[in-house]
């Protein structure tokens, strides 16, 4: 299969009988493109040849105990069927083909002409590191657990002792949709105080990415108002509010703040075998193409976990080279301190180490939490194991002695 810079290739895992495979292939790229072709007058097919989709290869790849076979079937689309709209490329590669039985998107090849069309990150993993000023080894993430229901004071409280312990980042949990006792605004504005008094105090700068949430047609005003008084970043539960929005926010001048995606609600499209949409395309192509500055994603060792080689398609489509920045990876869920060695061999330094229960979850509460996380990135950085680090640090020793380590 040769690249053309005037298709999209949209590759399929499909179930069929051998026999069947052309004819599918065929179905795909006519029906999904000009609708019949066979039926039209000559003179028609000359004119809408432009529009019409071709099939680039079709590969058998393993028979079945049944007799069919699982093959790759790879289609072009023509770049001029659609504009450089997610939903516009979802719906055409995948939008009634995906209920049609056992089908799976399992990749996509996009020109890079067509890539640049799109936003991408606004800030990219340098431009959050310019932001915080840190440029030599992972970001540390600090999930904001026990939320809901506090009053201000109660979080303020929280916040710092996260601040304190050496998060970078500290974000709201995705389901902080509850406004009766702190506004996102009025988190923002508090946070921000929190945030001055601690750097401050540690020379540390540390960012807030408040939840986004609303109506949708209120979003894109919400976004600049918490923009404007000082949010670090924005979170956003992409699959859920659409991946359409994320795009308009980032292709916003007035949110000028980084983006980061939640997954919440992606397993729906890429946890079954043999349907749906792969992870690496959800969260490596589109959540980079729709603007994403920080993808949240499964990691391949924590609690809610993504395959290995997925995890790691996942990440090559975060940094490839196609003309837009690269979008920092923040694999998540289940995340210690005793697995820092093992994010850093698979993600590189740049990365960020995301947790929730790891900080809030130490026995010395979540001051203690991250400091074990700040100590075990350290420890990385300088090469030195953690075990030998936790000498220097009780906040890492009582860690491990919790949670263990699993060394690269």
């Amino acid at each position: 299969m040769t690249a053309d810079d005037r298709f999209v290739v949209a590759t399929y895992v499909v179930e069929d009988e051998e026999k069947q495979l052309r004819k599918r292939a065929d179905g795909i790229a006519i029906g999904l493109t000009v609708g019949s072709w066979t039926d039209l007058p000559a003179a028609t097919q000359e004119r809408m040849r432009p529009y019409c989709g071709r099939v680039e290869d079709i590969t058998v790849e393993e028979r079945l105990p049944d007799g069919r076979v699982r093959a790759r079937i790879a289609i072009g689309y023509p770049v001029v069927n659609f504009p450089a709209r997610i939903p516009a490329l979802l719906t055409t590669v995948f939008g009634k083909l995906s209920m049609d039985g056992k089908i799976r998107l399992a990749g996509l090849h996009l020109p890079a002409s067509f890539a640049r069309a799109f936003p991408g990150p606004k800030f990219g993993a340098a431009g959050v590191r310019q932001v915080l000023g840190v440029h030599d080894r992972p970001l540390l993430m600090s999930i904001f657990k026990s939320c809901i229901g506090l009053p201000m004071d109660e979080l303020v409280a929280a916040f710092t002792e996260q601040a304190l312990g050496g998060a970078d980042l500290i974000k709201d949990d995705e389901i902080f949709f509850n406004e009766s006792l702190a506004s996102p605004e009025d988190r923002v504005r508090a946070y921000r105080e929190a945030a001055r008094r601690t750097e401050a105090e540690t020379g540390q700068r540390v960012l807030y990415a408040v939840n986004l949430t609303g109506p949708v047609t209120e979003l894109r005003d919400r976004a600049r108002r918490l923009a404007e008084l000082g949010a670090g970043a924005l979170l956003i539960n992409a699959f859920a509010y659409g991946l359409d929005v994320l795009q308009a926010l980032a292709e916003d001048p007035e949110v000028s703040v980084p983006l980061m995606a939640h997954p919440a609600v992606a397993g729906a499209m890429y946890a079954a075998p043999g349907y749906g949409i792969s992870a690496s395309v959800l969260f490596g192509q589109l959540l980079r193409l729709g603007g994403a500055d920080i993808v949240i994603y499964p990691s391949p060792y924590g609690t809610v976990t993504l395959e290995a080689e997925e995890s790691g398609q996942v990440l090559h489509h975060l940094r490839a080279d196609n003309g837009l920045k690269p979008a920092l990876p923040a694999p998540s869920a289940g995340i210690h301190p005793g697995l820092v060695p093992l994010l850093v061999r698979d993600y590189g330094m740049d990365v960020i180490v995301n947790a929730g229960g790891g900080i809030h979850g130490h026995p010395g509460g979540a001051r203690a939490g991250a400091r074990a996380f700040m100590a075990a990135i350290r420890a990385v950085v300088a090469g030195r194991s953690l075990r030998e680090a936790a000498e220097d640090s009780p906040e890492l020793a009582a860690a491990i002695q919790q949670w263990g380590v699993r060394e690269a």
